[in-house]
């Protein structure tokens, strides 16, 4: 009896020492995690002061947006339809470009001399934000919707291909090596043996991207790339508070309503 008791505190002590090794790494991770936010408040010139010392200036500046102001609601839902229709084109063509591109980014389906040059463009995409490229496609297209519907289509590219490509790679793989085993080829391991399994992740995925897109195309069109963003830039550069607030709680309940719409949709589909 009592060598088990000495060998059950053996056991333990080891187990303590272990316990104690592992959590070593834990503790630098948090203390570099502490020292990153030290570094980045003083780069960002933090003043939580500043709350206190101008409340009463901000107080004064949303006063300006209540009541909020409807008499140009007509107009107001014309834009946000077509932000919407923006957010439609975007996304769909965004998908319909990741999905094959998907592939070549799995790194359980393409050689490696694929895959790394395909990330790297796909990094570039998710790089550039999309307000950049709506700046870019206003000048190459010009003004309008169509330059929303391009930027939102290159950047949700670079999002989707990534979220795409993991979900491939976390896919169970004995549907493909059946496939293979069967004399199938890439197209045939990627369609029935991949896509299958993925389809329903994808779908929630690009809904999800979808409802996103609607709240991006609201800010593009700030920068002249159609939509009710650029009616809101309008009335925010005439001070006109109130009509800005109209805007904002239009926008605020098409999202949410987009919202709603997208997680029935999801437990439907998905």
């Amino acid at each position: 009896m009592m060598s088990q008791a000495r060998e059950m505190g053996e056991i333990s002590r080891q187990e303590n020492n272990v316990a104690e090794k592992r959590r070593w790494p834990v503790y630098f991770i948090w203390g570099a995690v502490l020292v990153l936010h030290a570094w980045a408040w003083r780069g960002t010139e933090m003043n939580p002061v500043a709350l206190i010392e101008y409340s009463g200036n901000m107080a004064s500046f949303a006063a300006g947006f209540f009541p909020p102001d409807f008499h140009n609601l007509s107009r107001t839902l014309h834009e946000m339809l077509i932000t919407c229709q923006i957010a439609l084109w975007g996304t769909t063509l965004a998908v319909l470009t990741s999905a094959p591109l998907a592939f070549l980014t799995a790194g359980n389906v393409a050689p490696w001399w694929v895959v790394q040059p395909v990330r790297r463009c796909m990094d570039a995409l998710r790089a550039i934000n999309e307000m950049v490229f709506a700046m870019l496609f206003v000048v190459a297209v010009g003004l309008g919707p169509f330059a929303g519907v391009l930027a939102l289509w290159l950047h949700t590219t670079g999002v989707c291909v990534k979220l795409f490509s993991e979900a491939v790679e976390t896919a169970d793989p004995r549907p493909v090596e059946a496939i293979r085993m069967a004399g199938g080829g890439f197209i045939a391991r990627a369609l029935h043996g991949l896509l299958p399994q993925v389809m329903p992740h994808w779908i929630s995925l690009s809904l999800y991207r979808f409802e996103s897109n609607v709240r991006s195309a609201t800010v593009i069109g700030i920068v002249g790339a159609g939509g009710v963003g650029d009616l809101l830039w309008e009335y925010i550069r005439s001070f006109d508070y109130g009509r800005t607030a109209g805007v904002i709680a239009v926008i605020v309940l098409v999202v949410c309503a987009i919202d709603v719409l997208s997680q029935q949709l999801r437990r439907r589909i998905v």
